[in-house]
């Protein structure tokens, strides 16, 4: 069950970016893993703590659910900052060929 999971997300992951560098394709990976980990996790937290009450798991879960999406959170901005960082240079690259063109 586990390996079909994490084939799954592999070819969601291939399938759905076009990215050419490792970093993001890993990023693009430990982010759709960290989605199945809040998911299987909220469950499991549920069904585990449901022995304490409906109420006492809910709340538990939520709690999990809360904490782990930091972990997504966390993911998205690393991805962002280096899309950023990308964009960066590409804007830096041009202005320094604009100026060079310019002050000849």
């Amino acid at each position: 069950m586990f390996t079909l999971v994490v084939q799954s997300l592999l070819t969601i992951t291939r399938s759905l970016t076009v990215q050419k560098d490792i970093f993001d394709r890993i990023l693009s990976f430990l982010l759709g893993a960290s989605w199945a980990f809040v998911l299987f996790g909220a469950l499991i937290t549920f069904k585990t703590f449901m022995v304490l009450g409906f109420i006492l798991s809910f709340f538990i879960t939520m709690a999990f659910v809360i904490v782990s999406l930091f972990m997504i959170l966390a993911l998205d901005a690393f991805s962002i900052n280096r899309q950023r960082l990308v964009e960066a240079k590409k804007q830096t690259k041009l202005l320094e060929k604009i100026y060079s063109k310019h002050t000849k």
